[in-house]
């Protein structure tokens, strides 16, 4: 499709935050490629060696996508439950994709109880376009009836172990309890072990890395420093990029930088002893969908920047960091042009691809315009 060049630099604003941000960073040239539409509500992408793309959708639909923007539907998904913000969320591949063909994905299921999140482990079958050898390698320990706050994204680490996230299911007392596998941040192995590497404090369910978190959508591994980012929804206002670690508590819903829908306080305000304070966040909130470290070569100047999608505001979130690593510049780009960007991922060759979470949405690469 016709690549639309967009000179984005103009589109920019800077987010409240616990830090002074410093004036805005130019944006280079930037252009859009639309590379494939009619794509209900997805979720994720991920890049396949050969240059397709795999797209999640949530009602549960498997999709490759060439670069030219042709379509072929993945068989074999297992059962899951499509629901409010459940159904089919992201997908990762396997470091050693290129050997084994291997893919993991996070899904809303139902179970005793009602529904909760689980994550799935799968070969990908290109020639007859189908998952086998299809496996649950992980379920939530409490399943209810909410239909929000599933979470859910996956970053994987040198080990080939899975962070992922999982909300507080619209349940927000359940993130301060450590036996809860809900308002937490996790770490399995592939076949869905625990690493060695997790907390063991008494009482944590040991898939926990930390809690407190409102329902953590977005989760990212820088590839040069290997530190673990999340990016979350606070409810009217306080939206948060997060470092977590191992045994953390980031304080949902003791503190926040937001209130409630109905305007009133949360827990103990904004800061509280024993709880971690965010590395960023807005007020008001963007909706953050998904985060992404840029490492790549087509905008050096983005180097070690943070990618953020917003639903509601409808925009990508470019946030410079200075030289400690903290944020300080915000630009907002493509507001209210691609409707609610979804998620957000740097190819191999640098560029960046987006997808627009609509009944009708996109696959969109945005590269450089020069």
């Amino acid at each position: 499709m016709k690549a639309t060049p967009v000179i984005a630099g103009m589109l920019a604003a800077l987010a409240f935050s616990p830090w002074p941000a410093a004036a805005q960073q130019t944006t280079p040239p930037l252009a859009i490629e639309r590379i494939a539409d009619g794509l209900a509500h997805p979720w994720a992408v991920e890049v396949l060696p050969d240059g397709d793309y795999l797209v999640t959708e949530r009602p549960g639909r498997l999709t490759i996508i060439s670069p030219e923007g042709a379509k072929h539907e993945v068989a074999g998904l297992p059962d899951l439950h499509v629901g409010g913000q459940g159904g089919l969320l992201d997908v990762a591949l396997d470091p050693a994709f290129d050997d084994n063909g291997r893919i993991y994905f996070t899904a809303s299921v139902s179970g005793r109880g009602g529904q909760g999140t689980a994550v799935y482990r799968a070969t990908l079958d290109r020639p007859q376009s189908r998952l086998e050898n299809v496996g649950q390698i992980f379920a939530m320990n409490r399943f209810s009836g909410t239909s929000r706050h599933f979470g859910s994204r996956i970053a994987i680490d040198g080990s080939g172990n899975l962070f992922f996230g999982i909300g507080d299911r619209g349940e927000g007392e359940r993130a301060q309890d450590p036996a809860d596998h809900a308002g937490s941040i996790l770490h399995i192995g592939p076949d869905g072990g625990i690493p060695e590497a997790n907390p063991t404090p008494a009482g944590w369910q040991p898939e926990i890395w930390s809690i407190g978190h409102r329902n953590p959508q977005g989760i990212a591994i820088d590839p040069e420093t290997g530190t673990l980012y999340t990016v979350e929804h606070g409810a009217r206002g306080g939206d948060e990029i997060n470092t977590p670690r191992a045994g953390q508590n980031h304080g949902w819903p003791e503190i926040s930088y937001g209130v409630h829908y109905s305007g009133a306080k949360i827990g103990q305000g904004t800061e509280a002893p024993g709880l971690e304070q965010p590395l960023y966040y807005w007020d008001p909130s963007i909706a953050p969908g998904a985060i992404a470290v840029y490492r790549g070569e087509m905008f050096p100047e983005w180097d070690g920047d943070f990618l953020v999608t917003a639903l509601k505001d409808q925009l990508l979130a470019h946030i410079g960091r200075d030289e400690t690593g903290l944020p300080a510049t915000e630009n907002r780009l493509f507001a209210n042009e691609f409707g609610r960007l979804r998620d957000v991922k740097v190819a191999p060759d640098g560029s960046v691809l987006l997808v627009s979470d609509e009944p009708d949405g996109s696959l969109l690469r945005v590269y450089r315009a020069d």
